[in-house]
């Protein structure tokens, strides 16, 4: 069932949206346009349930976490994940900030959105993080096995997209295009999306079988980032295109060692968060939030 995660003490809310669990062929077939090798190989992939962010949290959102004003004010439905809301870290102010009321939340790492994700457990006793890489292209096609969640026609992506050929050069505010058939909005375009999964360009070759694959990183670049962006052709835009964070996101940072929330250089890069209807341990929590890794 769909539900509003309410954040108490703001007047804001998230809305999720309920995905059943289900099997889908992960990554694109080798005569689709604009395929890359880290498409494939095509691997039958099995999903279990969960709800994902109907829309790319907002920098109305995201500052409630960035401030920590309302820490003090909990859910009144609370659930059961119980965490010290004052023992998590707390991201320092962007160097250069070009994030907007009501749009996306952008330039943030991807430890910085790990850490929005562990603050909202906190807060609601629910237990929030990113979406794997397989959740999010799982979401996204909503069903389909064309290119994109519509179908094979890049022409149409207008309709439901914010990209390099109708942006404007710029992100907008979350909903103003069409949703997919699951009822979420810009999965194509406007902002891309980090997800939990380090990059390999090899990764899906050992997902024989799986059920609910993750590539945990040890390294912190490269991480993987889907979706495509209001910066981009519409090739990148398809629902298995993937890209991921390079170093040269931080150039204008001036810090040593540069920061663990802000990327300087990736306006372009934001997130949603997902929650599993299965409540892993705290161990495996810990695990999908990640630790923070020092910058070069």
């Amino acid at each position: 069932m769909d539900y509003e995660e309410e954040i108490a003490g703001s007047g804001l809310k998230i809305e999720m949206k309920a995905i059943k669990g289900g099997s889908f062929y992960l990554g694109s077939p080798e005569p689709e346009p604009g395929r890359k090798n880290d498409e494939g190989p095509v691997r039958e992939i099995r999903m279990s349930d969960f709800w994902m962010s109907s829309f790319e949290i907002t920098w109305d959102l995201y500052q409630l976490y960035l401030y920590r004003e309302t820490d003090r004010q909990k859910s009144p439905d609370k659930g059961h994940v119980m965490i010290d809301i004052d023992g998590i870290s707390g991201a320092t102010m962007p160097y250069v900030n070009f994030n907007k009321e009501g749009h996306p939340v952008v330039n943030v790492t991807q430890y910085a959105a790990s850490m929005f994700c562990k603050w909202l457990t906190a807060k609601t006793g629910r237990f929030y993080r990113l979406p794997t890489e397989a959740e999010w292209e799982y979401a996204c096609r909503a069903g389909s096995t064309t290119a994109f969640s519509f179908g094979n026609d890049p022409d149409r992506l207008k309709e439901c997209a914010w990209f390099g050929g109708n942006s404007g050069g710029s992100f907008h505010r979350p909903g103003l295009k069409s949703p997919n058939q699951w009822g979420l909005y810009d999965m194509h375009g406007n902002v891309a999306e980090w997800v939990i999964d380090g990059y390999a360009e090899n990764a899906y070759a050992s997902f024989v079988g799986s059920t609910d694959p993750v590539v945990f990183a040890e390294d912190l670049y490269p991480r993987v980032v889907r979706g495509g962006s209001f910066m981009d052709p519409a090739g990148k835009l398809r629902s298995a295109a993937r890209d991921h964070s390079k170093e040269s996101w931080k150039r204008r940072d001036p810090q040593f060692p540069k920061s663990l929330w802000w990327h300087t250089d990736a306006t372009h890069v934001g997130f949603r968060i997902v929650r599993p209807r299965t409540v892993p341990e705290r161990e495996e929590m810990e695990k999908y939030w990640g630790q923070p890794l020092e910058e070069y």
